[in-house]
């Protein structure tokens, strides 16, 4: 409970006791509205309360108001006044903040977390970019956003798994292994064509080299289908630990890693597609398997299964969301990218055809990000000719700046993202302030070491609080 709740508290009791006294005629009490006064000369926060009581308990608003000051027990008042028709200010103590400091000491990581969540399970879906490059900067955001929404969520109390999904069973995987095939046949002299389809990363060329270094030209020697299988496990184990690896370095971890290829391996998607099937919600027609959408809202049905057999990407989303709902969780909130915001339709028809409430499904729509330098749209990387990437953005300027960048904006909303503001040691740039709070307050630290200064918790020198608070904080930060 904070210190206005508590007051609020204090002003009921104290309405209440008043009552029983016979001060105040008994009557229903209205709600008790605290606002922060628009001059400090008013108070710190103040009330019209004995106002809005003055109706149901018959009376006077400034009797009202005296009686309740004469019978408030709050530790923390230096004061109060009674201003005009019976407004009430309140004026605390100066030294209630070192009692909340200290409260936040005694409660240290725990601190502002509330309880409200009731351990309700929830899990996030978020970035599960393709495993075939490099996370953009785009990838950046939804990373950002997706891990700042968990931790705000878990600590309102509710019960919270990360998730990525990996896209590995589709046609870009494919691809991954024929351009990386493409590049090793290329830097072993061959001459080949590049698939149409396929990645022209310098990311795909080095892949390749690694092979040639660890293997040389040993894979020349099998034929093309092995071949192509054997490089698209390599590239794919290679790109997948690149994504763990660039995320961690941005400060964001998974609780969990989903193969949507395991969904095809244990029969998932064959066994949604009966069920489907069973409960009438889809349906065989010009030798495709269709969902039947409609029913639920979408403008027209959408084939799950395609005339040559080849599922489409919604069977295995289908049959991931059966999944997630089966592992228990309460509700599920999916960050995509802006392209998929005519998905959304089909996937909630999915789910309610499944018989889940489609309520449960929170989708997020993460919107473009645009990257600025001397006023100018920065579209390639200097490095490689091409997007720039969520680890060139962070060594430009830095994993904290990024990621207050990325969620200073809401999620729905396009981002045009400074480069040379968030680089910047200026009033202007809202991450220098906390990076020059944290250097000030190591140079308080310094000097009360210098000084002799005990830094003890239980110091008896009220003024010493705050810097005991900074003190416990950056100690967590890098130096």
């Amino acid at each position: 409970m904070n210190l206005k709740e508590m007051l609020a508290e204090a002003i009921a009791q104290a309405a209440k006791t008043a009552m029983e006294k016979g001060i105040l005629p008994k009557g229903e009490l209205p709600d008790i509205l605290l606002e922060i006064p628009p001059e400090k000369s008013f108070g710190d926060f103040a009330t019209n309360f004995a106002m809005q009581a003055a109706r149901p308990l018959k009376s006077n608003p400034k009797k009202i108001a005296e009686a309740l000051l004469g019978q408030l027990d709050f530790p923390w008042l230096e004061r109060t006044e009674i201003a005009g028709p019976g407004f009430i200010n309140f004026f605390f103590k100066p030294d209630w903040l070192y009692a909340m400091l200290q409260e936040i000491l005694d409660q240290g990581d725990s601190y502002g977390n509330i309880t409200t969540g009731q351990k309700k399970k929830i899990q996030i879906e978020f970035v599960s970019a393709n495993p075939t490059g490099p996370l953009h900067v785009g990838h950046g955001r939804g990373a950002a956003f997706g891990s700042a929404l968990a931790n705000l969520m878990k600590a309102a109390g509710h019960d919270i798994q990360k998730e990525f999904y990996i896209n590995d069973a589709g046609n870009q995987i494919a691809n991954l292994a024929f351009s990386v095939e493409a590049r090793y046949l290329e830097l072993l002299g061959h001459s080949v064509e590049f698939p149409e389809d396929g990645y022209h990363g310098q990311d795909i060329v080095e892949t390749a080299q690694r092979i040639i270094d660890q293997a040389g030209s040993r894979y020349l020697m099998m034929s093309p289908t092995d071949r192509i299988q054997i490089f698209k496990q390599i590239a794919l184990d290679e790109k997948l630990l690149a994504l763990r690896m660039d995320l961690e370095n941005f400060g964001v971890t998974f609780d969990e890693w989903f193969s949507e290829r395991s969904l095809f391996e244990d029969g998932a998607v064959n066994i949604v597609c009966n069920q489907l099937r069973q409960r009438d919600y889809a349906y065989d027609k010009d030798g495709a398997f269709w969902l039947r959408s409609t029913v639920f809202g979408d403008d027209k049905d959408r084939v799950i299964i395609r005339e040559n057999g080849v599922p489409t990407y919604l069977a295995s989303d289908i049959a991931y969301h059966d999944n997630k709902f089966r592992r228990g969780f309460d509700t599920i909130i999916n960050i995509w990218g802006a392209d998929h915001h005519g998905y959304i339709p089909r996937m909630k028809a999915a789910v309610a055809a499944l018989g889940y409430q489609p309520d449960r499904l929170e989708v997020l729509i993460l919107q473009m990000v645009s990257l600025y330098q001397g006023g100018e749209l920065v579209k390639m990387s200097k490095r490689t000719g091409q997007g720039v990437t969520l680890t060139e953005l962070i060594e430009e300027v830095g994993r904290d700046a990024a990621r207050y960048f990325f969620i200073m904006r809401s999620l729905d909303s396009q981002l045009d993202f400074d480069l040379d503001l968030a680089k910047s040691h200026s009033n202007d740039n809202p991450v220098y302030y906390v990076q020059y709070a944290h250097a000030r307050i190591a140079s308080i630290l310094r000097q009360m070491t210098d000084a002799g200064i005990s830094s003890d918790c239980n110091a008896a020198i009220p003024l010493t609080l705050p810097t005991l608070v900074f003190s416990n904080y950056v100690r967590k930060l890098p130096e």
